[in-house]
Order: C-alpha cells, then sequence, then structure tokens
C-alpha cells in the first residue's frame, strides 16, 4: 500500500506545528514573568489613550526578557503595555493605574535602569533602561510614583 501525501499537507503540518509551539512558549513566558498574574486584575477594557513607544525591551520576573517585543504607553493616568501581535498568546494589554506602581532607579554595571514593582499585592518587577523610563516620567507628569526606599 503505498500512502503518498501532497506536499501542502507537510506546509500545513509544519505551519500548525509551529503554532503551537509558539502559542505554548507565549503562555509559559506570561507566567514565568509574570504577566498572566497582571493581567487578573489589570487588563486593559478600553482603548489606550496616551503616548506609545513600538518595539522597547524589558526584563521582568526571572529574568524573562521582552527584547524589543512591547508596545509601552503613558499617560497621567497609568502605564500602558502590550506584546507585539504573533506574542499575544498569554499576554493581554495591560493598563496599570500609577498609584499601583513603585519605582526606584537602579545601575546594572554602567547601565542605567529604572525599576517599576507593577501591582500591588504580589509587585511584578519591569525594568527598563533609562531612556525608556525618561519618556514614561514625561509622559506620566506629577502622577509618576515616588521612589521607593526598598
Amino acid at each position: 500500500m503505498d500512502i503518498s501525501y501532497s506536499p501542502w499537507v507537510w506546509v500545513a503540518f509544519a505551519v500548525a506545528f509551529w503554532l503551537g509551539v509558539s502559542t505554548a512558549v507565549a503562555w509559559a513566558s506570561a507566567w514565568a514573568s509574570g504577566w498572566s498574574a497582571l493581567a487578573r486584575d489589570y487588563r486593559l477594557a478600553e482603548p489606550f489613550e496616551g503616548r506609545r513607544w513600538r518595539f522597547q525591551s524589558a526584563r521582568m520576573r526571572w529574568g524573562m526578557n521582552y527584547r524589543k517585543l512591547l508596545t509601552v504607553g503613558a499617560s497621567e493616568q497609568g502605564l500602558f503595555l502590550s506584546t507585539l501581535v504573533f506574542f499575544r498568546a498569554g499576554h493581554p494589554p495591560l493598563f496599570i493605574a500609577w498609584r499601583d506602581i513603585a519605582a526606584r532607579d537602579k545601575k546594572f554595571l554602567w547601565i542605567k535602569m529604572t525599576e517599576l514593582r507593577l501591582g500591588r499585592e504580589t509587585p511584578v518587577p519591569f525594568r527598563i533602561r533609562e531612556v525608556l523610563a525618561n519618556r514614561l516620567r514625561d509622559a506620566a507628569g506629577n502622577s509618576w510614583p515616588v521612589e521607593s526606599t526598598t
């Protein structure tokens, strides 16, 4: 018995496999980074109105690195976060009010960074470079969180 498949069957299988693995990785990274925990309380309900910066990077909980995958925005009301569309599984857009964020400037080797602690109950670290932190600070105005001492 000769079973032969069209090349399109193999292409469809490869695409389905790639999508499945990518989705699994996205869900796992959302859990590990703390994004899914933040989504329980801070999932964006309406369109974000404020300044945005695309293709930004940040490091979150357990060293999860979002390199050039984020759109980060800010207004006087709060911080907006979303990922690129193909990484959206497990990563719904977030909006976190400034009152639920603590900030602290840090230095890692020679790189100036700011660590934002996102959320109230179990804060999730969100480490960004100084350039992005300054943009967010400007957009937030007087609402920018007071630097924490811890």
